[in-house]
């Protein structure tokens, strides 16, 4: 059974910083592309972060510079570090899991929410 559980959301006052955490189990996770995508009310779901088996990251255009993704392969963790927070980082921000670079993502957690508002 795959499942990939995310942590570490919350609320953050705009400029703060917050580290997501995404455990994944039931898949041959290092060589999987992880991802990280977002979803505001009212929008639609939106890519934020992939880090592929060989580390290759790409970024949407309004996280770049600010936010860093990672991968723990010997833990089965990926990591989503935000720094310089914008209200419009406001989003449930879910884990992804794709069996390779050029694939769709296959499996999602859950999502956490974060908010940012002062």
């Amino acid at each position: 059974q795959v499942q990939l559980v995310e942590s570490g959301g919350g609320l953050v006052q705009p400029g703060g910083s917050l580290r997501l955490s995404c455990a994944g189990s039931g898949i041959n996770f290092r060589i999987n592309t992880m991802g990280w995508y977002r979803q505001a009310p009212g929008k639609q779901r939106e890519l934020v972060a992939t880090i592929t088996s060989d580390r290759s990251t790409t970024y949407a255009d309004v996280v770049k510079g600010r936010f860093t993704i990672s991968r723990d392969n010997a833990k089965n963790m990926v990591y989503l570090q935000m720094n310089s927070l914008k209200p419009e980082d406001t989003a449930v921000y879910y884990c992804s899991a794709a069996p390779s670079r050029w694939n769709r993502p296959q499996n999602w957690g859950q999502g956490t929410q974060v908010t940012v508002s002062s």
